[in-house]
Parts: C-alpha cells; structure tokens; sequence
C-alpha cells in the first residue's frame, strides 16, 4: 500500500530567508501567500500542524476571526511596528517595544497576551504581566540577532573583568544598562547590580539616571545607540570605548587602563543588522532625487541604531514611535526619507498618502525575523487557545524574573 504525504518544504539556507523577507516592498500589502510558499518556512520552527501549511490569506483570517471571538475579551494580541503587515492587521495594539512593555505592565484584566514580536519583547511581557495572565509567541523562533551578540557568560565575563580591575564595585562605580533587546538573564543582571533596562525611546534619560549613581555606564548590546545616546548627552567620543567580547578573559575588551579610566561609556560591540545597512551615500542620494514639491530638501528621519555618521547626517532620530508621531504630524504634502525597518516604513506611507515617504534602503532592510510570524502561526497559537490548549507559552523562571522586573521597572519609572 502507497500512501501519499505532503512534501516538507526542501532544505534552505540563511542566505535563503533574509532573501525571502526582503521581498517586503514600500508597497506591501495585506495578502498572504500561504506558508508552505514562503520557502523560508523550512529554516523555522517546525511543530506548527502540517494542516496550516497551505491555508491562504481569505481563510486565515476568517479562522482567526472566529477564534478571537471565541475567546473573547480573555485574549489581546499585541503588534511590534516592525511586523509585517498581515499581522498588524489583527493587532489589538500596535507599538514600539518601550509601550507594549508599558502596556503589559498596567493591562492585567485579559488572560493571554499574544504576543507579535520577538523573542525579548515576549520575554519582558511575562515578566511585567500578572501571575494569572500567560504571554504567548506566535513562532518561537522569532528571536534577535542583535541580542544574540550579548550572550549572558560573555557579559559576566566582562563583568568579572571589571571587578577584578578596580572599576566596578559595590559603591556602583560601572552602572550596567541593558537595551531591552536583550535576553531576561541580562534584565535579571541588571537589575542585581544596581542597573537599567531602556529602549531606544528613554535611553537619554536612563543614561541621566545612570550617571547620577555612577561614573560610569556598560551599555549593551548596540553599540551604535550607546554612542549616539552618550553624544546627545555631551559625552565626547574618547571619553567611551568598545568591549570586544570576542577577546580572551583579561584583555579588557581590548582596552587599556587608562582608557577605562577615562570612560564614561564603555559599549559592547553588537549591532542591529538592519539598522547599520543605512549609509551617509543613501541619505545624499534622497537629498538629491527626492526634493519635496516647493524645491526644499527631504526630511531625513533615521533610528538611533544607525551608525554615528548616518545619525549625524539625519535631520533628526528617535524610537520608532518618535518616527511614527513625527511623520504623522508633518504638514501635507512634506517629504520624508526613513532609515528604520521596511515594514514600519512602508505602513507610514500607505497612512500619510498626503506626504511622500520612502525608505531609504528598500531594497534590504526587513528584520528577518519577526517577519517569522506569519498569520499561520497566529492562527494556530489563537485556535488552540479557543480550545483551551496554550502552545508556544514564554516563561521566565521565578528567579530571573524576579530581578528582571527591578530592571525594568526602573525602566518604565524613567520618564
């Protein structure tokens, strides 16, 4: 007897799904090819039912209708600003990583919080939820290469290094600030050590309350926000270094003394992979073809994760939020140039069709993975939920979150 099986998607590569994400255009709309057409689906998580492989965009989202209602006001689904938009299209709320925090944290009256993102949002969304209430990720294999590059040992190890060195003490002479794309342990590091949890949104302000109990900030994982956060704040380029995490115990990072001394700053080496691909050439290259309708030049509007040159050579930076309010508000007909991912981008220029707005690198600038949420995964975390079967639930341990919630609480308390 023959029996016939579906084919599992053939083998792919990394280098195959960033391809595919970069399909997202400037005009990306709310259609969905089925799962088991996006290629990249063999590169994921792999316990979704094999029934959801081959649902279309109309049938989807009658399913995840009829699942919302059964669960009622029980359930909210949250939706970063970055994901695609065939998922914010269900989203209950939409926002940068600093509000949905802020929301988790005060919004205890539903019973799951579904959440779009990735893997550190949902994380810092456990910790600051009520006992009762149980955060689910979509595809658990939406994480963050940017806080991949802060491994928690290899933050203790420069820790320990610091300790050992003189610079960091029980007085708190190193305050640690960790950016919320980070893993909960590092949250839970912080807020044991006397430090900080911020976002892209408060990071000038942290730093003030940072440097109000110490003299020094260890800021991680992106670089590139530290050094533009520490220049907004009047810190000068040699007064902050780079920490190598990548070097032998004992090297300092790549340090010598005297320039940790001097330190008011020292940053990890990691980055956001999307943000650094915006250049100073891209934004020369929108001042000179893109002028707005009475000849005066763009708005360049970038994120803080951009390279020190590409901020300074911006008009202006901020939090996706800051972008959002800021190209909302813009009189008509103003012209907008964005460094931030595409599909933020791409939904501000379907909602302000009276303002021009474009990207600056349409062409590779998704973040791969939280375009690993697609609408079948939604739809199959929703309907077990109706079922009363909760799959893909994130828990942070007693213990981490614990200390996290210190971190983050701190966080939120800085306005």
């Amino acid at each position: 007897m023959v029996i016939e099986t579906r084919p599992r998607p053939a083998p792919i590569s990394e280098i195959d799904v960033l391809n595919e994400a970069n399909e997202c255009t400037t005009d990306r709309s709310v259609d969905t090819k089925p799962l088991s057409a996006e290629r990249a689906f063999a590169f994921w998580q792999k316990d979704i039912p094999e029934e959801y492989w081959s649902l279309g965009g109309e049938e989807l989202r009658d399913r995840i209708a009829l699942a919302r209602a059964k669960l009622g006001e029980r359930c909210v689904v949250l939706g970063h600003h970055y994901q695609r938009e065939d998922i914010i299209q269900f989203a209950d709320y939409k926002g940068d990583s600093f509000n949905l925090s802020r929301w988790a944290a005060e919004k205890q009256d539903v019973e799951y919080i579904v959440f779009c993102g990735v893997h550190f949002m949902a994380e810092s969304a456990d910790i600051l939820s009520a006992p009762h209430q149980k955060v689910i990720l979509p595809n658990m294999s939406a994480g963050c290469s940017m806080a991949d590059m802060a491994d928690p040992e290899d933050v203790y190890a420069c820790w320990d290094e610091l300790v050992e060195a003189g610079f960091a003490d029980p007085d708190g002479q190193v305050v640690p600030v960790t950016y919320m794309n980070s893993a909960a342990a590092l949250k839970a590091f912080c807020g044991k050590n006397g430090g900080i949890v911020c976002t892209s949104s408060n990071a000038p302000k942290v730093y003030d309350w940072a440097l109000e109990g110490g003299s020094k900030v260890l800021f991680f994982p992106d670089q590139h926000l530290g050094r533009n956060t520490g220049l907004k704040k009047g810190i000068s380029l040699d007064e902050m270094v780079v920490w190598d995490y990548s070097l032998p115990y004992g090297s300092l990072g790549g340090n010598t003394r005297e320039q940790l001394e001097r330190a008011k700053v020292i940053l990890w080496r990691g980055w956001c992979s999307v943000h650094r691909r915006f250049s100073v050439a891209q934004i020369e290259k929108a001042r000179r073809e893109h002028p707005d309708p009475d000849g005066q030049a763009v708005t360049v509007i970038v994120h803080p994760e951009c390279t020190m040159e590409v901020v300074q050579a911006a008009d202006m930076d901020g939090s996706t939020e800051f972008i959002t309010k800021t190209i909302t508000n813009a009189p008509a007909g103003s012209t907008w140039a964005v460094g931030t991912e595409i599909n933020l981008v791409s939904r501000l220029a379907r909602e302000n069709p009276d303002k021009t707005v474009f990207c600056l690198d349409p062409v590779v600038c998704p973040c791969a993975t939280m375009y690993r949420i697609h609408p079948a995964y939604l739809c199959w975390a929703l309907e077990e939920l109706a079922e009363g079967r909760v799959v893909n639930q994130v828990e942070v341990d007693e213990e981490t979150a614990r200390h996290a919630k210190v971190a983050l609480e701190r966080m939120l308390s800085v306005r």
